[in-house]
């Protein structure tokens, strides 16, 4: 035993341990700060969802409960008057059981820091915005606090040649470091409350910019939302347009208050040439699109479709309706509203009253349509149909390189404003005839070897998902027809019902299904096996580069592959 305190015995190892690996316990806390901080983002810098996002995902609360473990483990000594050894603690010297403690906590420092969780693959990275930079070295500094003030204390401390207490000293370096860490999930969001008033006198100052130079461009705003389909009916808008405009469109999905502005500061401010914007418009909270109509002033609404989409966070589907209507109460009286009679929820909208001029689109026969679509088919080159406007008794025959149900919908949506802004719909149709899909958006592309690629990855939802698996139908002449998907989200109640459908759908349209992420696909796969399908040709895999490699041991020259929808990151297992 006297060797024992022989060899632990100089004073300044156990500061000297402290100070090393308070530095490795300041490092683990701010890696796993950055780390979760483009999760806070992926979640709208919302702390529900994102304390939500944490209770579901196992690693993060594994890795929560191992760090409470260490608490707990480091508590002991201080239960026996600071000594794990208590058969021996009146041999030891107090020195060499400070060293014990220090060598202990730094075992602990060194196994937390290698088992901090990462992600196996990143299909979003952190999106490094001016406020998101903000929010991060605040919630960095936070998160410091308590490992940065105990060792300047201690600094201080030995600077003035006081004789630290040594089991004390190591215990408390080990703790400070222990809570920093554990606590650093809760760091975002705390960080996020702090800079509340930063943040709300930037976004004034922003939307104050953004309004003005929006005001001075002249340019006449349509605004377009739904719960699907707006972002594709907005790339149809723009091209159709483009014919004879000169329109700027919000790019990808720059559909919230504060994207919305940024591509005005950015894009329109410097341009007054533009006649017209078109801006895509999403909620996830009742007022969220009313606060953008009071930045944009619209001119011209559309109302796509009333889905459950966002219905986790909007609550209920009257919810979503009341959100999507405040784009039709925010126009002018003089102003026009344009709405897919199709969706009954949209068709109540037009029936309110509200603005004067109300359009109506079709290709279902839903009563006072406008514009209506007729002979719809769908075949391998695309959309064929008739398009009639009964204002004026016109008629044309239109061929979209498009495919999916949906998409008639969202033509006849872009077509109807494009009349009513005084285009013909013979200057129209060559328009259509040149449509091209948008990003991920059932884009269809045949590979040299007769091998068909479509791609709809961007975002699921029962009506989209139901026309993908529609134009994959069509491809019966392949071996394969090989589905990748990983169920939709967002749901709300909704889920495991919709999911469920999913899977019955599956199985009428695909020979061979990929489903990723085994946690949220078990409503699919249920869907999928009630119907028959055959178990070996279902593969539930985790991740992507996974699905990647079972499709490609499947897929010979002249199969068809559809992407359907690609898991988020916040759900990734």
């Amino acid at each position: 035993m006297d060797s024992l305190n022989s060899l632990f015995a100089p004073a300044a190892l156990v500061p000297l341990l402290t100070f090393a690996f308070g530095l490795l316990w300041m490092a683990a806390t701010v890696r796993r700060i950055v780390r979760l901080a483009r999760y806070f983002q992926l979640e709208g810098y919302e702390t529900p969802r994102y304390l939500r996002w944490l209770a579901r995902t196992r690693r993060e609360t594994r890795y929560i409960l191992a760090t409470i473990a260490a608490i707990l483990f480091l508590t002991i000594p201080v239960l026996s008057d600071f000594s794990l050894f208590s058969p021996f603690s009146d041999r030891l010297e107090r020195g060499a059981i400070g060293v014990i403690q220090a060598i202990l906590g730094a075992a602990a420092a060194v196994l937390l820091f290698v088992a901090l969780p990462h992600d196996r693959q990143v299909k979003q990275p952190f999106n490094p915005t001016p406020r998101a930079r903000r929010l991060l070295g605040a919630a960095i500094v936070l998160g410091l606090l308590i490992p940065a003030f105990y060792l300047i204390m201690l600094a201080a401390n030995l600077a003035g040649g006081a004789t630290p207490d040594l089991p004390g000293t190591a215990y408390f370096g080990a703790m400070a470091g222990l809570l920093a860490l554990a606590l650093a999930p809760l760091m975002l969001p705390l960080a996020n409350a702090a800079m509340y008033p930063v943040e709300a006198s930037v976004r004034a100052g922003y939307l104050r910019s953004a309004k003005a130079h929006l005001k001075r461009s002249g340019a006449k705003v349509i605004c377009i939302t739904g719960s699907y389909g707006k972002t594709s009916t907005k790339h149809y808008l723009q091209h159709i347009l483009s014919a004879r405009f000169r329109s700027l469109m919000t790019p990808k999905s720059y559909n919230t208050l504060m994207g919305i502005s940024k591509v005005i500061n950015e894009t329109l401010s410097g341009d007054a040439s533009y006649e017209y914007f078109i801006v895509e418009a999403d909620a996830y909270f009742v007022g969220e699109n009313a606060s953008i109509c009071r930045l944009v002033e619209p001119q011209f609404g559309m109302v796509m479709t009333v889905g459950p989409m966002h219905l986790e966070r909007l609550g209920s589907m009257d919810a979503i309706a009341a959100a999507q209507y405040e784009i039709i109460e925010s126009l002018p009286a003089d102003g026009a509203g344009f709405f897919n009679g199709d969706d009954p929820e949209v068709l109540k909208m037009a029936a309110r009253g509200h603005p004067q001029t109300r359009v109506i689109v079709s290709h279902k026969g839903a009563p006072g349509a406008r514009f209506a679509a007729t002979d719809v088919q769908m075949k391998a080159d695309g959309l064929h149909f008739t398009v009639t406007d009964a204002s004026s008794g016109a008629s044309q025959p239109v061929v979209a390189p498009l495919y999916g149900e949906t998409n008639v919908t969202n033509i006849l949506m872009a077509i109807a404003v494009a009349v009513h802004l005084g285009m013909s719909l013979a200057e129209i149709a060559p328009r259509v005839a040149t449509l091209e899909p948008a990003e991920h958006r059932m884009v269809r592309r045949v590979l040299p070897d007769g091998t068909t690629i479509i791609d709809d990855a961007y975002s699921a939802n029962p009506v989209g998902t139901a026309a993908a698996l529609d134009v994959l139908k069509l491809h019966d002449h392949s071996l394969h027809r090989i589905v990748i998907s990983s169920g939709m989200f967002e749901l709300g109640p909704a889920h495991e019902a919709e999911n469920r459908k999913l899977g019955e759908r599956l199985a009428a349209a695909a020979t061979d299904v990929i489903l990723i992420g085994p946690k949220q696909v078990g409503p699919v796969r249920d869907g999928l096996l009630s119907q028959g399908f055959p178990a070996d040709r279902l593969h539930v895999v985790e991740t992507l580069d996974e699905a990647i490699a079972v499709y490609q041991r499947i897929l010979v020259p002249g199969d068809t592959l559809l992407v359907l929808t690609d898991l988020p990151d916040t759900y990734a297992a």
